[in-house]
């Protein structure tokens, strides 16, 4: 009897995945792509959706033939996706309208501005979860309504449609126009306590309702393939849910008080809270997640703009290395191991605690001796130090010492940087043997709405070994290092005019 196997779609910033995953939870075969990043200005990103579409396509018929798997034998599909990613598309061609924006690109910062200045801030927060900030959704598609010559008298038609990542590759796979809590909870126009968009958010935006997905469970049928000629029609999307949503459930995060960190473009620290609808203080989001059953639930989340992208920019921009594996090395020739070298990478304003949209990048601390090595490490001890910020904060919402954080994503294979992130934080860091939770999260998901899985407890006979990080740093040295942290980010503050 042929072999019944799980798809899962990794939709990314800076490139998608296609995995299969047997009944057993272990990978078959994955393939990977990366796509173009457009900055048509300063502090600008953008996506050709299309050209993530056709990405994806093509993964998914390499990753079949890879593994010589037959589509007639998929159990069903999962999507995760980079959330707040804007695509608007015709409803009748499924082709974009204009390039997607990406959740980092901030052109729309002058339109939060204005939101805070007529005093909506409060009613957004308390709604949605979220604080008023250009990483969201909501403001990128009245960008995008503003901004296309027509295109509101064509919504108004409803002959458009809008979303984000995952609503536009369901669209492409089956025809259907839905989205999930997790990813509808990014958008600023989801009402997270009543569970629908909420009427009042798309007036002050000038959203029209129409243009919006159905909001589903992040488990259950979305919809079936059809037309696409490389799979064949009726295979079934069983799962959608938000990159870190989905990481989290990856991690079985599924009961109050457990919590995890993934290290991808940015990092994202989410704290489940179960049923419990908690407005941080200390400047982290109130959002929704995955439950033990795959419904929804409460999480508190921090988000880091710059994570991995830091080494990419070093890369691609500056140079420094060929390949990100190669900054271990690098940086081994150090034979000193502390210096007063800094770097903020604010490139895209900074996240939370301070949500400061008009912070940008720095190094601090250049003398004549500092090296591409000692500029490298300083880059990955800023990956380091914004998520050492964010599980302060979480630990000061909660009242809790966080003893463990389990870590996910393709940054936490740097040794380097995951002993580093232990010192830092003065706690033991976990990871797992798979660390692409992000596609394990809706294969999980979609394997338990197929039947192959009950519930969480058969998952947790799946997990493979982890391996632990122990913090050796010493106090001093500890302080020294964040006194010096948050110098340099109170002076990357409010950069911009």
């Amino acid at each position: 009897m042929a072999e019944k196997f799980i798809v899962s779609i990794d939709q990314g910033t800076t490139g998608s995945r296609v995995f299969c995953y047997d009944t057993s939870g272990r990978v078959m075969v994955t393939t990977y792509r990366e796509f173009t990043q457009h900055f048509p200005k300063p502090s600008w990103v953008e996506h050709d959706a299309e050209e993530i579409w056709e990405g994806v396509k093509s993964l998914l018929k390499e990753t079949l033939e890879k593994g010589g798997l037959d589509a007639k034998n998929a159990l069903g599909i999962g999507i995760t996706n980079q959330r707040e990613t804007t695509v608007l598309w015709e409803r009748k061609t499924g082709r974009p309208v204009h390039h997607a924006i990406v959740w980092q690109c901030r052109r729309t910062t002058e339109i939060c501005e204005q939101l805070k200045k007529d005093g909506h801030s409060d009613a957004i927060r308390k709604k949605t979860g979220l604080v008023v900030d250009a990483y969201f959704s909501g403001t990128k598609m009245k960008w995008i309504l503003d901004a296309v010559n027509g295109l509101r008298d064509r919504a108004a038609k409803g002959e458009i449609a809008a979303g984000t990542i995952d609503s536009f590759l369901l669209f492409k796979l089956t025809g259907e126009h839905a989205t999930d809590y997790t990813n509808a909870s990014r958008t600023m126009l989801f009402n997270i306590e009543k569970k629908k968009w909420d009427d009042d958010l798309l007036k002050i935006l000038n959203v029209p309702g129409n243009i919006l997905p159905e909001v589903k469970s992040s488990r259950g049928l979305f919809g079936k393939t059809k037309g696409l000629g490389i799979i064949p029609d009726g295979i079934p999307v069983l799962s959608m849910a938000g990159d870190q949503q989905a990481a989290l459930f990856g991690q079985l995060c599924v009961k109050p008080g457990q919590v995890k960190n993934t290290y991808g473009t940015g990092c994202f620290l989410l704290f489940n809270t179960g049923d419990k609808y908690l407005i941080s203080k200390s400047g982290l989001l109130t959002t929704l997640a995955c439950d033990a059953s795959g419904k929804v639930c409460y999480a508190l989340e921090g988000s880091v703009f710059i994570g991995g992208a830091v080494i990419q920019w070093l890369r691609d921009f500056m140079r420094f290395f060929a390949n990100a594996k190669e900054t271990e090395e690098i940086i081994s020739d150090i034979k000193d191991e502390e210096d007063d070298v800094v770097f903020v990478p604010a490139f895209a304003g900074l996240g939370a605690p301070h949500w400061d949209m008009n912070a940008r990048g720095a190094i601090f601390g250049l003398s004549r001796d500092t090296t591409p090595a000692r500029i490298t490490r300083a880059a990955l001890k800023s990956i380091a130090l914004q998520s050492m910020d964010l599980v302060r904060a979480m630990e000061k919402d909660t009242g809790e010492k966080m003893p463990l954080l389990r870590v996910d994503g393709g940054a936490t294979s740097n040794n380097y940087l995951m002993q580093y992130q232990a010192d830092i934080l003065g706690s033991s860091v976990e990871r797992p043997s798979n660390v692409d939770t992000t596609a394990l999260g809706v294969a999980y998901l979609a394997g338990m709405e197929a039947g192959v899985w009950k519930d969480a407890s058969d998952l947790l006979k799946l997990q493979a070994d982890r391996k632990i990080f122990s913090p050796h740093m010493d106090d001093g040295r500890r302080n020294r290092e964040i006194t010096y942290w948050n110098k340099a980010v109170d002076r990357v503050k409010a950069w911009k005019e």
